[in-house]
């Protein structure tokens, strides 16, 4: 779907529009998230929506698909990777490291991991996998939802007609700290993996 589409569509059709792309953008979809935030907090700027609404529906959208993402990953994930799992080399020793790793840690990637594109799109699938129950996913991902939501429109709002030269500036920034989280990320694990080995 093209960025022209999705800021039309927003103008249209408002509240609904930022509903029901965003559940389809954190399902995963390719709808540009970010850019339909950010947008959506110009047209707040403009007087066109109330801040109220567009944040409800920035957190209804993104919570409503993060929360669709959970229950097919707790549906499906877990029976296929028992079933096809040996294919890939996916053991119930290693589903059960992961089980545990994301009980531990892993849950703070449904809160943060809303900010980087991509990621946000696994960490439900991932954590209905790990059979995360269902109260505490809500807590990380719901306030995860919020406060995503919150920050871009926050950024069209206050910046009004530059919004779109501060999402561009707002995504470097992002990347560059995704970049060195998942560097930090990889060398945790890594180092877990080795220390354990030895032990």
């Amino acid at each position: 779907m093209t960025l022209e589409t999705v800021l039309h569509w927003i103008s249209v059709y408002g509240y609904e529009a930022i509903f029901f792309l965003l559940i389809l953008g954190i399902v995963g979809l390719p709808i540009p998230d970010e850019t339909l935030l950010t947008f959506t907090g110009y047209l707040v700027y403009k007087g066109q929506m109330t801040f109220g609404g567009a944040l409800t529906a920035g957190c209804l959208g993104s919570g409503c698909g993060i929360t669709i993402s959970y229950f097919l990953g707790k549906k499906l994930g877990l029976a296929l990777l028992h079933r096809y799992g040996t294919y890939i080399h996916v053991t119930p020793e290693k589903i059960d490291r992961v089980h545990a790793w994301f009980h531990r840690i892993g849950r703070w990637t449904l809160t943060f991991g809303y900010f980087v594109p991509g990621v946000r799109h696994f960490t439900a699938y991932i954590a209905g996998t790990a059979e995360l129950p269902y109260r505490e996913f809500a807590v990380f991902a719901y306030s995860g939802s919020l406060l995503w939501s919150l920050t871009f429109i926050s950024l069209g709002y206050f910046f009004g007609e530059q919004w779109n030269s501060m999402l561009d500036m707002a995504e470097h920034y992002i990347r560059q700290i995704s970049i060195a989280a998942g560097i930090f990320l990889i060398g945790y694990l890594l180092w877990y993996f080795l220390l354990r080995r030895k032990a």
